[in-house]
């Protein structure tokens, strides 16, 4: 495991147009990159509107359009993202259809939940938003990062306290 704490990651949210990479594209990939506690950059790209079909899809995503980065070709998400990622670790939110969409990365991947003593289900936004008192953001990625530096944290005290 990473230690998250010190190490040099990458937070990871894909929103896929398809849950099968061959049968969609990439309509939104946000990431943070971190070294331990410590925001380094963030990476917020969209497909514009018009190229998302599924009217549900883009109305899900139309929150914060100021900060993110359109592009109208999809594969050109990936490509920034790979040049943007390096080789870093990434930590991912679930694990079918993120994998698939980004296979061909040969950064190692994990799941967040391990390091947030939880595991993953439908509704562990809700869950984690409850654990570590958080407010509902539309950025997942953000809310992870919150409950990490709250995990940090509470590290901290225990050994201090031991």
């Amino acid at each position: 495991m990473m230690n998250l704490e010190k190490d040099q990651y990458i937070i990871v949210e894909v929103i896929p147009t398809h849950s099968k990479a061959e049968k969609g594209t990439i309509a939104q990939l946000s990431a943070l990159k971190l070294e331990g506690l410590k925001l380094l950059d963030r990476f917020d790209y969209r497909l514009k509107d018009e190229l998302i079909e599924n009217k549900d899809l883009r109305e899900m995503i139309q929150y914060d359009k100021k900060n993110f980065t359109y592009v109208d070709n999809p594969y050109f998400i990936l490509e920034k993202f790979k040049s943007w990622a390096k080789e870093l670790p990434l930590l991912i939110i679930e694990d079918s259809y993120t994998l698939d969409y980004l296979k061909e990365l040969t950064n190692k991947k994990e799941l967040i939940y391990p390091y947030l003593k939880m595991e993953h289900s439908y509704d562990v936004f809700n869950q984690i938003m409850k654990k570590y008192n958080l407010e509902p953001s539309d950025h997942l990625v953000d809310l992870l990062y919150e409950a990490i530096i709250y995990e940090s944290n509470n590290k901290s005290k225990e050994e201090k306290s031991n």
